[in-house]
């Protein structure tokens, strides 16, 4: 008689029983969710035990009474200058008493030395400014004032990072403008978490924008960024604010580019140019002169263009140098243009123009530390890579604008009246632009417009007379 093996006891995972539901309006108990009570029949009451309720605000009376619109004092909202006509331009007139403008960009491009420098012209001014630093002691920040010449009667200096200390000193002061540098460093005793979380800084720039609301007093948030370029911090904090500028520019180079990103009191299309220097940061209100090569005589492989930045044209020269391969595989190296963009515009030039450059090294570049992102760059690019490759310099005084496709097509841009007036104003005399693109009105006084429709035919109308 054989004897049954015996019985192995298996062991499973149980899984944790989930929270308890009990029903608010009489008590009863379910381990799902369910919408509508199985006892009482109520909707919307069945929430997990020890889950926090939702307070409902009770309505209280107003402060101030709405009042028709048309009876709302709009001169409290006249923009004032800053006194840099710059920054003026990208703001839409200057700043907005109790408006918040959020300044934000790398470190050590210029966030802290522009501040500084509008913080004391508004001191100059007869206004009152309250500057409060978080990332500095206040010595530090006098030593950077005197070396720029910001040092002003009016102009009030704190070292702070709590918030309560900050909206004390402000209403101390009750200045007419502050700035905070960084809204990053600033923290408050009532939030958990360090200084520069997302809780925190929610917290810190809501408290700044609520107590500049009420006190009409202009404010300047200066802000850090991340790594790939976004404002660092919750992205509601972008919303919160008025305005939003980003500065732009090479470590390397003396160029900035202060741009709005967000405006409610004007245009987001302007771009502010800047000079970072040992003395401090001084607006260009003509900057074509730093993107420019001062030369005699014309040189291969050199092409000039103009683009848009915002709403102003900039005159760019673009230089090319095509060498032979020192390697096996050709390489390209790209400054202040987008790599993408050359490898394009290298295999239009090979297959629509018959200009092969593949077993070749290319090397493209700008002038003065200035990145070109627009479409309207290509032509002057493949110009300037077909120039180099055929050892031929462009006539002096030719500039190009256009859009490369891949068909080999020249494609219309915006603006060419605009760009064209801006290099005749310089003294350039022959452009090379799409055809048709001279609808808008005659070209400038003493310019040669010539107008291509294919790369192939630009670039023969480009080099030709050289």
């Amino acid at each position: 008689m054989s004897v049954p093996p015996p019985r192995v006891a298996r062991v499973t995972a149980t899984k944790t029983s989930r929270a308890p539901l009990r029903c608010t309006e009489c008590g009863w108990t379910t381990v799902k969710w369910v919408g509508r009570c199985g006892e009482c029949q109520a909707w919307g009451t069945v929430t997990e035990v020890g889950q926090r309720q939702v307070v409902r605000t009770a309505p209280t009376a107003p402060e101030r009474p709405a009042v028709p619109i048309a009876a709302v004092d709009a001169d409290q909202a006249r923009a004032a200058s800053t006194g840099v006509g710059e920054f003026d331009r990208v703001l839409g007139g200057g700043l907005v008493p109790g408006a918040v403008v959020l300044v934000a960009g790398e470190p050590g491009i210029g966030k802290s030395t522009l501040a500084l420098d509008v913080a004391a012209r508004a001191a100059r001014a007869g206004r009152s400014v309250l500057y409060v630093s978080g990332e500095e002691s206040a010595a530090q920040v006098r030593l950077r004032a005197e070396r720029i010449g910001a040092l002003a009667d009016t102009l009030y200096l704190a070292a702070e990072t709590d918030l309560g200390a900050v909206l004390g000193l402000l209403e101390q002061v009750r200045p007419a403008l502050l700035v905070v540098d960084s809204v990053q460093t600033v923290a408050s005793a009532e939030v958990e978490g360090a200084p520069g979380n997302v809780a925190q800084v929610r917290e810190v720039a809501a408290a700044l924008i609520q107590a500049a609301k009420r006190s009409t007093t202009a404010a300047l948030l200066i802000g850090h960024v991340t790594k790939d370029g976004a404002i660092a911090g919750p992205r509601v904090l972008e919303h919160l604010v008025d305005v939003v500028v980003q500065f732009e520019g090479e470590r390397h180079s003396r160029l900035r580019l202060v741009r709005a990103v967000k405006n409610r009191f004007g245009p987001t299309d302007e771009v502010g140019c800047f000079d970072l220097g040992d003395g401090g940061i001084t607006g260009l209100p003509d900057p074509s002169g730093l993107f420019l090569t001062s030369r005699d005589r014309a040189v291969p492989g050199t092409c000039v263009t103009v683009t848009l930045e915002g709403r102003r044209p900039l005159v760019t020269e673009v230089q090319a140098l095509v060498t032979e391969a020192s390697g096996g595989h050709p390489r390209r190296a790209t400054s202040g243009l987008d790599s993408s963009r050359l490898a394009m515009v290298l295999a239009v030039l090979s297959r629509r123009a018959g200009i092969n450059v593949g077993a070749l090294d290319c090397y493209a570049s700008t002038v003065g530390g200035v990145r070109l992102t627009e479409p309207a760059a290509d032509l002057a690019l493949a110009l300037a890579v077909a120039g180099a490759r055929e050892n031929q310099a462009l006539p002096q005084g030719t500039i190009a604008v256009g859009e490369v496709g891949l068909a080999g097509d020249v494609r219309p841009v915006t603006g060419v009246p605009r760009r064209l007036a801006e290099a005749a104003r310089i003294g350039f005399t022959r452009a090379v632009v799409p055809a048709g693109s001279l609808t808008e009105g005659a070209p400038p006084t003493g310019m040669t417009v010539l107008q291509a429709g294919t790369l192939a035919e630009a670039v023969h109308l480009g080099l030709a007379g050289s």
